[in-house]
């Protein structure tokens, strides 16, 4: 029998090195076991914000980074997307979140993610998403490309008045933290801004969704939250 060489050997021990972005320790841990498991695969590092991300995804290099877009007061999805493309553009991101894919994906998308994954997915879809975007393909689910397909045969680039996908990825995220119940104070926060742009963001969202004052605002964004995501 012949000697195994050296690539032969690192050839088989070669793992896809990857890195979790999820603000809930429980569900992290729960899925970095699950990559772990899988053959071919291991997590090389974790992260609960957005800062503590970028600084791991920067050390590590890893194959490719699974980000969560909902970091609670530890930053934004989809403005850490858009810096890990900026700082490390040789590493694929994956989303893995439970917002609607139907808003959410082509925001991700547009900020530099390579694919869109709910977690309500079963783990052999995951697996197909994290495969697909390790071989630099882009994965979406076939309802979401249909959707996209439907909307270029339209021509619609443009959104309606009145419309929530016509806001801003900022605008959004304001919107979103309005409808679960935040101060226009604590929306500055933990978005790491002034109350004055807080407030013209708010300004810009009513005049988006045609709404005539702040009271009105506020029952939309909520009665909006409660839809997608009870």
């Amino acid at each position: 029998m012949k000697n195994k060489t050296r690539a032969d050997i690192s050839g088989r021990e070669r793992k896809h090195r990857l890195f979790l972005v999820e603000d809930h320790p429980v569900t992290r841990e729960g899925f970095a076991q699950l990559i772990n498991y899988q053959p071919g695969f291991q997590v090389c590092g974790e992260a609960g914000t957005a800062t503590a991300a970028l600084a791991g995804i920067q050390a590590t290099r890893p194959d490719a980074a699974i980000v969560d877009l909902a970091l609670g007061s530890g930053g934004d999805g989809i403005e850490l997307i858009k810096q890990i493309v900026a700082t490390c553009p040789n590493v694929p991101v994956l989303v893995l979140s439970t917002f609607d894919e139907a808003l959410y994906a082509e925001r991700a998308m547009r900020a530099g993610a390579r694919g869109y994954v709910m977690k309500q997915t079963s783990t052999h879809e995951v697996m197909n998403a994290i495969r697909k975007v390790l071989r630099g393909e882009l994965y979406l689910t076939p309802a979401m490309q249909a959707r996209l397909a439907h909307r270029q045969l339209r021509g619609s680039g443009k959104t309606s008045a009145g419309d929530v996908n016509s806001l801003s990825d900022r605008e959004l995220e304001v919107f979103q933290n309005l409808g679960q119940g935040l101060s226009t104070k604590q929306i500055a926060q933990i978005l790491h801004c002034s109350v004055s742009t807080i407030e013209t963001h708010r300004n810009h969202i009513k005049q988006k969704l045609g709404l005539k004052h702040g009271l009105e605002l506020l029952r939309h964004a909520i009665e909006w939250v409660t839809r997608r995501f009870g």
